[in-house]
């Protein structure tokens, strides 16, 4: 051993003799001049292999290629120096693997050195484990996303990892020593010492060893959510937790905004839902109005028929913005250089807002092309203008900005309802007063408005918000009490067109009434909405055939060879709608004229509403509109 202490005795004894006394322990005697080995005891035979009678006389640093790790040089002048020296050496087997030698050194009165030898080899090996396995263990620490704290059983932090400092702000140094209580808020911070003792003396289990959502806090005071698992284990009769920490903020973040959307689209089915019944509605009032105006002479009574068919219009446009929001509006979406449209409608938009506020339209890029309805998108600007002007009643500043965005996969993770790729990006930004996170949750739902009664309907977000997500884009509010609010839309990318060509004249309407005498089959399951319809058609000298619902108009198409034309609507109840019924019917006649009619404008409706063959008609609508689109379709091309 490094302490074993050898007396040499006094003149007399030999060097023999002191090497049979301790022939077990492990002892070399060389000669200080030559290096020649003169002492080998059987302790050295079984460390080193070789036997007594084959180490003596041979040159211990040829034999056991001694190397130690402080240099031969050094280890000589020190032994001259103070008689002795004490340190690791490597030496080889006479198998020829290499040992680990912790070695003592004694120099001899008679010019030799003695030299006790101790293999220490499987204890570097174990400690070079084991410092591999640190070093392995911190670089799992030092690149997990969790965040790891080790406290005692008094609370008191140990251990804190890289992920710990960047998630809570403190440095290991700051936090070490300190009670682990001081990363959680009131109360947990108050009562966490009592959760802890209560443990120690019970065994009862409050967080050790469950998953569980916890509070934290920063070094900056900010709270957050997270989720707490705690191990523990005992060393040296003493307890040890471990605690990993997982981030939630953006998980619940991503969370809220998943039930968000999914709150828009439920509210958004039921206000479309809402709209197709209330055109239903419109449909019978205006239509029936219209009937009675023309035959109600110029006079009073015509100018109350009036006001109630305008009332009717404003009814019409209302069901516009709900189907606006619902996404059930037909879009008539064209390519277009959104820079060049927001840039042309800044003159509107500044003589919207009034002379206090000041306008800024910024347009980056060349050409920022989409698919857009550019009427609906004026609209859109429209509202949020307006809004921003509500919102600066003594004035500010107003900012409309286009510009590309690309949203990478990364980024779209964060918000589960954008999806990556290339965005024409719309921001509308003012210096007004700013929401409140209550008003911000809601703002894009339909009716809600903070403006007094009277001021809005508040159906102008919802409007901008079904606009944009029927466009298949995505908008975004961000807006902070005193500090504004920004809009930000984003409209897919669309490639620039080779060529355009200008719009061709408008048609001036003719003033009467388009008529005929062919022979239209009427499908409507609302009875009112069908005498409306029915009623319409025989003013304009039409035969009408009747069927409340599809599969009594198959039965009638069966039944009856001239049906020129099968006017129909779209929703209609019995697991068929007008669009199947449309192509039954055209299979088994393809010969008659087909219109639809629906006051729920599904997408692909709309899409239908905008082809060449043009069989598709809103609720509600005019005897005019209804009069040409016959016409259109019924006369020869």
């Amino acid at each position: 051993m490094s302490d074993t202490t050898v007396t040499v005795p006094a003149t007399g004894t030999s060097l023999d003799d002191i090497a049979a006394l301790l022939d077990g322990a492990s002892i070399v005697v060389r000669s200080a001049g030559n290096g020649r080995i003169t002492h080998w005891t059987r302790g050295a035979e079984a460390l080193y292999g070789w036997p007594r009678d084959e180490a003596i006389g041979r040159v211990e640093a040829e034999l056991l290629g001694t190397e130690p790790g402080e240099g031969r040089e050094a280890v000589d002048a020190m032994v001259a120096g103070t008689g002795n020296w004490e340190g690791e050496v490597q030496q080889r087997h006479r198998d020829g693997r290499l040992l680990c030698v912790r070695r003592r050194l004694i120099a001899l009165p008679e010019d030799g050195l003695l030299s006790i030898n101790h293999d220490i080899s499987d204890l570097k090996r174990a400690q070079s484990d084991l410092a591999a396995r640190e070093a392995h263990l911190r670089s799992i620490l030092e690149t997990v996303p969790e965040a790891m704290v080790v406290i005692d059983q008094e609370g008191k932090i140990a251990s804190f990892s890289p992920a710990a400092e960047k998630l809570f702000g403190y440095t290991t140094d700051q936090v070490r020593g300190r009670n682990v209580s001081m990363l959680m808020p009131p109360p947990d911070r108050d009562n966490h010492d009592l959760y802890l003792s209560r443990y120690l003396a019970t065994g009862r289990r409050h967080i050790i060893g469950y998953g569980r959502i916890v509070t934290g806090l920063k070094k900056d005071g900010t709270r957050f959510p997270m989720e707490l698992a705690v191990g523990e284990t005992v060393t040296r009769g003493q307890r040890i937790f471990t605690g990993f920490i997982r981030d939630l903020t953006s998980r619940h973040k991503m969370e809220e905004e998943l039930r968000q959307a999914q709150k828009m689209e439920a509210i958004g089915q039921l206000t479309g839902g809402i709209a197709h019944d209330f055109n239903n509605l419109l449909t019978v009032i205006s239509g029936n109005l219209e009937m009675v105006e023309r035959r109600v002479p110029e006079g009073p009574a015509r100018e109350l028929i009036q006001a109630a068919q305008e009332a009717a219009d404003d009814g019409a446009r209302l069901t516009g913005q709900l189907l606006a929001f619902g996404r059930r509006q037909p879009l008539h979406a064209q390519l277009a250089d959104v820079g060049q449209l927001v840039a042309h409608f800044s003159d509107l938009l500044r003589r919207a807002v009034g002379e206090t506020i000041e306008l800024r339209t910024v347009v980056t890029g060349s050409s920022n092309h989409a698919m857009i309805d550019a009427s609906q998108l004026q609209n859109a600007l429209l509202n949020l203008a307006l809004n921003a002007r509500d919102a600066m009643p003594r004035g500010g500043r107003l900012t409309v900005e286009v510009t590309h965005a690309d949203i990478s996969p990364a980024e779209s993770g964060v918000r589960p309802d954008m999806r990556p790729g290339d965005y024409v990006l719309i921001s509308v930004s003012d210096t007004g007063a700013g929401m409140t996170p209550e008003v911000r949750q809601r703002a894009f739902e339909p009716f809600f408005t903070t403006k007094s009664a009277g001021a809005g309907t508040g159906l102008g977000l919802s409007m901008v918000y079904g606009f944009v997500t029927q466009s298949g884009g995505h908008i975004r509010l961000d807006s902070e009490p005193g500090h504004g609010t920004i809009v930000r839309i984003y409209l897919p990318s669309a490639q620039k067109p080779a060529e355009s060509h200008p719009a061709g004249p408008s048609v001036r309407p003719e003033p009467a009434l388009p008529g005929g005498t062919e022979t239209i089959l009427v499908v409507e399951d609302e009875p009112r909405v069908r005498r409306v319809a029915v009623a319409r058609l025989r003013e304009l000298g039409y035969r009408v055939i009747e069927a409340a619902d599809p599969n009594e108009a198959l039965a009638i198409v069966g039944e009856t060879p001239d049906i020129d034309l099968m006017f129909s609507d779209v929703v209609m109840p019995g697991g068929m709608d007008g669009d199947t019924l449309a192509a039954r019917v055209r299979t088994l006649r393809p010969a008659i004229k087909v219109l639809l009619t629906s006051g729920y404008a599904e997408p692909s409706i709309a899409e239908r509403g905008r082809s060449a063959t043009g069989t598709w008609l809103r609720k509600p609508y005019t005897t005019e509109a209804l009069a040409r689109r016959l016409r259109a379709l019924l006369d020869p091309r």
